[in-house]
């Protein structure tokens, strides 16, 4: 999904092909996500989180360093405990290499797409036990419009907007007290099949 242009550069990678079949693996889309909402980790505490061998998230990690999406944290650890953190804290897909590389792109989608829904499943299995003042912030919904391109992807803008006036207001307040991690998931999909079966 393009990002708008609001999001501040420094802070998001745009993916090129190199980095577009980097992140076309499910559990490297997962590495990056966890250093990215956790912060740095080593091999052996990510591996525990996916439920991985060391080994072959080592692999995966280095990967991701080739490619420019994590780095070395050389201030942690030693020579024999290496840890890692993510270079960027966003990730943008411009339409063009989408259209110019359609088969890495779908690999890219398809692990992104299964990243969310493990992340939803995480959630909907600890929704029984989360505190009770923050059960009413779950929240599951979906709508079906018609629109123009255009207009859906004004309405991925808007939604954008309001995700980065938060993470604006996140950056100032983040240590208070009574916050805690929250997980926002939106997505816009065309729905031709809709269509076809309305026409039918």
């Amino acid at each position: 999904m393009k990002e708008p242009e609001e999001t501040r550069a420094a802070e998001r990678v745009v993916l090129d092909g190199r980095g577009l079949r980097a992140l076309s693996h499910p559990v490297r889309v997962r590495l990056v996500g966890l250093l990215r909402q956790h912060g740095p980790a080593t091999a052996t505490q990510l591996a525990r989180r996916l439920s991985l061998n060391s080994g072959a998230t080592s692999y995966h990690l280095r990967q991701l360093a080739g490619a420019g999406f994590v780095e070395e944290d050389t201030e942690r650890g030693n020579a024999r405990d290496r840890w890692w953190r993510a270079v960027h804290q966003l990730t943008a897909v411009e339409p063009e290499l989408v259209a110019a590389e359609p088969e890495a792109a779908q690999a890219f989608l398809q692990s992104v797409a299964a990243a969310h829904i493990l992340r939803l499943q995480q959630g909907l299995n600890e929704l029984a036990t989360m505190p009770r003042d923050w059960g009413p912030a779950f929240h599951l919904s979906d709508v079906t419009l018609r629109l123009t391109p255009e207009q859906a992807w004004e309405v991925g803008r808007e939604l954008w907007a309001v995700l980065d006036r938060y993470r604006e207001e996140n950056r100032r307040h983040a240590d208070e007290p009574g916050r805690g991690s929250v997980a926002v998931q939106f997505h816009v999909l065309p729905d031709f099949a809709g269509d076809e079966e309305r026409e039918a």
